[in-house]
């Protein structure tokens, strides 16, 4: 039992098919000309983000080793922070200090080589929290706030990323003298003359 319906639908795909046939073979190779170019396109971009994506791995690949080894530059740093006047006195620890400035400067020669460069900011330097991370704020007349006021431990740039910041004192507006309000309860030690 086939219907009239049954009977149209083929008829219909037949037309449809046809249809595209029509525009036959130049709408096909234009079809297939911008997929062959959609696809160079895809090829090209994919090999550009890898080629991306390697040279930041070659450039960023010893940020964790470095990121420990900056520990052992400040150790040295604080080793060699000893008085000059002690280092005179006893020739011993003077050869030590001469052996630990040499190998600081071995390590800072190997950062250079590896793109690390240490971030040394000046006091009444302004605060940039991109290099800086503010560890406490010191009040001072003498500054404009929001610069720094104390360099508390040096920072680090690997390549142009932060690998870690140069923490900072910043300089603050010192508190105003106001006088202290005695708390409820307590006797104070002015007199009430409104009566």
């Amino acid at each position: 039992m086939t219907t009239e319906h049954d009977q149209t639908q083929p008829e219909a795909v037949n037309e449809a098919v046809e249809a595209v046939q029509v525009d036959g073979p130049e709408q096909e190779v234009a079809d297939l000309k911008d997929k062959l170019l959609r696809a160079l396109a895809d090829v090209e971009n994919t090999r550009r983000q890898k080629e991306r994506e390697v040279d930041e791995a070659r450039r960023y690949a010893v940020t964790r080793f470095a990121r420990d080894l900056l520990d052992v530059a400040d150790n040295l740093r604080r080793a060699l922070a000893v008085p000059a006047a002690a280092a005179e006195e006893n020739p011993a620890l003077k050869s030590l200090l001469t052996g630990v400035e040499m190998t600081e400067r071995s390590l800072l020669s190997a950062f250079e080589r590896h793109q690390i460069k240490r971030i040394e900011p000046a006091v009444g330097e302004k605060l940039d929290p991109n290099r800086h991370q503010a560890m406490f704020e010191v009040p001072r007349a003498d500054a404009a706030p929001g610069t720094i006021a104390e360099v508390v431990q040096a920072g680090y740039l690997i390549a142009d990323r932060l690998l870690r910041p140069a923490m900072v004192g910043v300089a603050a507006r010192p508190a105003e003298a106001v006088p202290e309000t005695p708390a409820p309860g307590e006797p104070s030690q002015t007199v009430d003359t409104r009566a």
